[in-house]
């Protein structure tokens, strides 16, 4: 059913569309301006789309916003912008050909062939008719209007009520009630056709919206950030990809913020105090000149799939904060919401806004144990990339005494004291004030370091709880200090028995309240490490070296082998990574002679649920991130227990490689 002159390329292909010499009025504007300055996009033609037996998704979830704007004579202020259907060129600036002609084909099937590919679509979380293809293209086309009449100043800020939504399709996939991806589609011609090249995509939906992160995941232009119900990655649409640890790739990584609430009930309180602490820091210091907002109201009080409590006041203030924005341009478009009175009076309220009205007054109001931690660990993994956020003042550890010790120091303490009483393995000085006051007491080595020919170098952040614990609602010490215990314990027991020293080095800063936070825990990581290589681990007599990175721990070892690429080729002989579900490192592109070194020596251990093992990544890519070697194991700190014998195994393989070479 597919076009038979369409390729059969699966990814995405970039189009330019075709840029005029000067940009054309829209449709939407008259030769003479009208006063208008907020302008609506709303058509019956996408009620087309709907379920004879009923769903969740039906076309009267649009049609209830457009009559209580009108009963509350918000309509009759607002100009309308007429819709019309996004064009193949336009849809193809996110979505494959191939995505393109499977939407298509979806009007030319017949009540049988419907009937037959019933059980497929709802796999997909997908409904489709005859009138499914034609509600799509005018739903995507819709927000295009939208956000191309704010973006050429014909409009100050703009309302899409469309449907069907478009967060969840993907690139190459139509998924979760979302046929074409509206937003980020609508992204891409604003960035073609007008200046604006900056542009924030705020996605309030209780859905993570995986398919626009997707889409705009390695682009550093459009910075993305979600708010919605996680869960450990059970919640719709699952897995790890909406997690906080999920921040971008490539020249994007940075630019999606992920705050993924542990569980539903979740209050104004708990999104204003996400707002404040996280969501406008980074919007801030972003500086956007457009804002798009994936208004999905399905955490609003009243819906039974998001099941929290967003009041239609929390709504509006969000939209306020918003508004301050990028000179005030600002478009809403409709994403989810299934409770019709719900979804009408938080669009209600939105409205009121974008018309001028200030929000409505919020009651006094505490956010909650659990959006506090999830803020805080957030804020941790997003100070990283934004020197805005302050992971001291989200800090939730009010009313504690200032003798109190963070867990965090209290578990590197533990391991530390563990590896000296039980091991004799002895601390290494730091002879730079900086790196002592972030890393005394976190570096140990065995007895033998500069006499023994073989070293393993082991880096890792234990005790950083942000990256060894799946949900931040959930925290058992204990067993977090057993795992950290029995590891050591194991990889002790493995270097004794092979006769080899040992370099332990935790990367995890120390916290330092008076010091300058501009720098991240990464650079740090990376410094201490350059420090160790040239002050022991050159200087010892090894000539056989093993680097073992867990976690955050991988990244410093992949700038190691940039930075210090002829002495590491001329003694490293294994390169361990053990990655949770955060980006796997890639040596650079330019260096042709460490990739093929890398990749013959490279052990990258993962789960096997990490997307980077997806079908869409091209060979050559994977290339750059080394020997993959999936494991069906969840849990970070569980992962490298069960790799434990396999690294042993490459590590001996490798040495005797080596061994008969020479």
């Amino acid at each position: 059913m597919s076009n038979s002159n369409a390729g059969p390329s699966s990814a995405p292909v970039h189009h330019d569309l075709p840029q005029p010499n000067s940009l054309p009025r829209a449709s939407s504007v008259p030769l003479h301006p009208s006063g208008y300055t907020v302008g609506f996009v709303y058509s019956t033609e996408m009620m087309s789309h709907f379920s004879p037996t009923g769903h969740p998704e039906t076309p009267h979830r649009i049609s209830s916003i457009y009559n209580a704007l009108t009963v509350n004579h918000h309509i009759v202020k607002m100009k309308w912008i007429p819709i019309r259907p996004v064009k193949k060129e336009e849809a193809l600036l996110v979505h494959s050909e191939d995505h393109w002609d499977k939407v298509q084909a979806i009007k030319d099937m017949t009540d049988q062939e419907m009937a037959n590919s019933t059980e497929y679509y709802e796999q997909l979380s997908l409904y489709v008719m005859q009138g499914t293809t034609r509600a799509a293209l005018l739903s995507c086309g819709g927000v295009i209007e939208a956000c191309l009449a704010v973006a050429r100043g014909e409009l100050q800020k703009t309302f899409a009520i469309v449907r069907p939504p478009g967060h969840h399709a993907e690139p190459d996939e139509h998924m979760g009630f979302c046929f074409f991806n509206n937003v980020a589609v609508a992204t891409r011609v604003v960035q073609q056709l007008t200046p604006i090249k900056k542009i924030l995509i705020l996605d309030w939906d209780v859905h993570h919206g995986n398919g626009t992160q997707r889409a705009f995941n390695d682009d550093p232009s459009v910075l993305y950030i979600s708010l919605h119900r996680y869960e450990q990655g059970t919640f719709y649409p699952c897995g790890p990809f909406g997690g906080m640890q999920s921040c971008g790739e490539g020249p994007g990584l940075g630019y999606s913020v992920n705050i993924p609430w542990p569980g539903r009930g979740m209050t104004d309180a708990d999104y204003i105090y996400a707002f404040q602490k996280i969501v406008m820091p980074i919007a801030m210091e972003f500086a956007p000149e457009l804002v798009i907002i994936s208004a999905g109201f399905d955490a609003a009080e009243g819906d039974d799939l998001g099941e929290c409590h967003v009041s239609p006041a929390g709504y509006a203030h969000m939209t306020h904060m918003l508004a301050g924005l990028a000179g005030g341009r600002l478009v809403v478009a409709l994403e989810g919401g299934y409770n019709l009175d719900s979804i009408s009076r938080s669009a209600l309220a939105v409205t009121n806004v974008l018309l001028g009205e200030a929000p409505g007054a919020l009651p006094p109001m505490v956010a909650g144990e659990e959006a506090t931690e999830t803020v805080f660990l957030v804020a941790h993994e997003q100070n990283k990339f934004w020197k805005s956020v302050d992971p001291k003042s989200c800090e939730p550890r009010e009313g504690l005494e200032e003798i109190s010790f963070s867990i965090p120091e209290v578990l590197k303490a533990h391991r530390q004291h563990y590896l000296y009483t039980q091991h004799d393995m002895m601390q290494i000085p730091l002879l730079t004030p900086d790196l002592e006051r972030r890393f005394s007491t976190q570096i140990s080595c065995t007895s033998d370091l500069f006499e023994n020919n073989t070293m393993v170098v082991f880096l890792h952040e234990f005790g950083n709880l942000r990256i060894q614990l799946q949900s931040s609602a959930t925290l058992n010490v204990e067993m977090e200090r057993s795992y950290l215990l029995d590891f050591s314990k194991e990889l002790l027991t493995w270097v004794k028995r092979e006769g080899f020293s040992l370099l332990d080095a935790n990367l995890f800063p120390k916290p330092a309240p008076n010091s300058s936070r501009t720098k991240a825990s990464e650079d740090f990581g990376r410094d201490i490490l350059l420090y160790l290589w040239d002050n022991y681990v050159q200087l010892s007599g090894a000539r056989n070296v093993i680097l073992i990175g867990h976690g955050p721990g991988s990244r410093p070892i992949m700038d190691l082998l940039e930075r210090r690429t002829t002495t590491v080729l001329k003694s490293v002989k294994a390169v361990i990574q053990i990655i949770g579900h955060s980006t796997v490192p890639a040596v650079p592109k330019y260096i042709d002679d460490l990739a093929e070194w890398y990749r013959k020596n490279s052990f990258v251990v993962l789960p096997s649920t990490h997307r980077v093992l997806t079908p869409t990544l091209k060979p050559k890519d994977l290339r750059r991130h080394g020997e993959l070697i999936p494991i069906d194991e969840s849990q970070v700190v569980k992962l490298i227990h069960r790799a434990l014998p396999g690294i042993a195994e490459f590590v001996n393989q490798q040495l005797g490689k080596h061994t008969e070479l020479s």
